[in-house]
């Protein structure tokens, strides 16, 4: 790993430590919350508890961070613990152990331009959520990719968006929409 992305490795971890210090618990009396994702780009698996006994772990928030990155450049952003929850909710309210799938997490600028340019009229935004870590596209095998979208909606938590001729489902942590 190059001095340059062991810097920005370093500096994403302890924003997400900073950035989930602030974020709200699910419920009282909850000890864990699990996340498990098989990147299929990279071939990656990652199962992991990312908070436990009421405090996000750096260590699996890195883990997180690093799985989630950006697999054309290797950069590696902090992901948004509010998409964390969100995705824990929606494997609980799946009720599925199924790793999701990703096939977009973080996504550097660069990238971003590059798939704006190349598919022009597929709705990659100029100022993507996947930019800052708050947005990804996932599918659960095991689940309906129509029953992922209409729980995801059903959250109301963010945007989702539903691409059934791609086989995935967007969801993000801004504002509430869907496409």
């Amino acid at each position: 790993m190059s001095l340059r992305h062991r810097r920005a490795f370093l500096a994403g971890a302890v924003t997400s430590i900073a950035a989930a210090s602030f974020a709200p618990a699910f419920a009282s009396g909850e000890k864990a919350r699990s996340l498990a994702f098989h990147n299929l780009h990279t071939g990656e698996h990652l199962a992991v508890d990312y908070w436990v006994d009421g405090g996000y772990q750096p260590d699996a928030l890195t883990a997180v961070n690093h799985v989630l990155r950006d697999f054309r450049t290797g950069e590696v952003h902090p992901i948004e613990p509010r998409l964390l929850n969100l995705l824990a909710r929606l494997r609980g309210r799946l009720e599925t152990g199924a790793p999701l799938e990703v096939i977009s997490g973080y996504r550097s600028a660069a990238t971003n331009a590059m798939l704006r340019g190349e598919h022009e009229h597929s709705g990659v935004a100029a100022k993507s959520l996947h930019m800052q870590g708050m947005a990804i596209d996932i599918r659960i095998p095991d689940r309906p990719l129509q029953l992922l979208h209409r729980t995801a909606l059903s959250e109301q938590a963010g945007g989702v968006g539903y691409y059934p001729d791609l086989d995935f489902v967007h969801v993000d942590v801004g504002r509430v929409r869907r496409w």
